[in-house]
């Protein structure tokens, strides 16, 4: 298992558990933070024993967006480049940052948010990537990046109208509103809101734990076949499903499922 000096990851019982790990910080995204989210997800993605993966912040917060010290590095970087180059290593950066966030969305595995305190920001565009987002009643949201003069560049502005609207997205983008778990939940941002943190820690384990248990295949073949509807036409989501499962319903985790039901007991999947 890698190891890393921003983030802790650690699997027990099929579930990655992966914790931004700069709480006096507020875990603020620096460098190396932003380069270990991606380099964790492609392993969660890669390792057959991981069957679903659950995000966290350590301390009061989950993430404070980026950290302005990553702001001024950046700067420092492309500032003695010349025209042209400068702008080139800056769109290469950029796409560098997507490609980190954009992990989660492509690891095959499913990846519950599970939310606290301050969620801004960076931290906004990095739940947006999630398949599903829980968070504690004192969760607060926004998108910040107008407030900084910034054009929101690694997600949000992409894959919020998806799941909230896009009205929703242009006002928030527009004004930096920032709003509660509650309605975060009405708009249907966060599927659940929670007491506590640790109320939301216990539930989180428990939908992560019944997910696992499910058939790996299958599960990974849900989350593609949502992926390739959401961005092609219903018809073509419908053709790429039948494919999909000429190509998976004759699996062992399949004849196991069946027999499982049928003798009334668990399932046992192979990863």
């Amino acid at each position: 298992m890698p190891e890393f000096t921003g983030l802790n990851l650690t699997l027990t019982d099929h579930i990655a558990q992966i914790e931004l790990n700069r709480p006096d910080k507020a875990n603020a995204l620096n460098g190396t933070l932003w380069r270990e989210i991606g380099e964790a997800f492609r392993w969660v993605d890669e390792t057959p024993e991981a069957r679903v993966a659950v995000l966290s912040g350590a301390g009061r917060h989950f993430c404070a967006g980026i950290d302005f010290a990553l702001m001024g590095e950046l700067l420092d970087e492309v500032g003695e480049m010349k025209p042209g180059r400068r702008e080139e290593r800056l769109r290469r950066i950029i796409l560098d940052l997507q490609a980190a966030f954009t992990a989660l969305e492509t690891c095959r595995k499913p990846v519950l948010a599970a939310i606290q305190g301050l969620c801004i920001g960076g931290g906004l565009d990095l739940i947006a990537a999630c398949d599903m987002r829980y968070a504690t009643a004192d969760a607060s949201f926004s998108l910040k990046e107008v407030d900084l003069a910034i054009v929101a560049d690694v997600g949000s502005l992409q894959r919020l109208p998806y799941l909230i609207g896009e009205g929703r997205v242009r006002e928030l983008a527009f004004t930096a509103h920032p709003f509660d778990a509650a309605e975060a939940q009405a708009m249907g941002l966060v599927n659940r809101v929670f007491a506590d943190a640790a109320q939301l820690g216990e539930s989180v384990q428990i939908i992560a734990t019944g997910i696992a248990a499910k058939s790996p295949l299958t599960v990974r073949g849900i989350k593609q076949v949502l992926n390739y509807g959401r961005d092609h036409r219903v018809a073509d989501g419908l053709e790429y499903v039948a494919t999909w499962n000429a190509a998976m319903l004759l699996s062992d985790d399949t004849r196991e499922a069946v027999a499982a039901v049928m003798q009334k007991r668990p399932a046992r999947f192979a990863d």
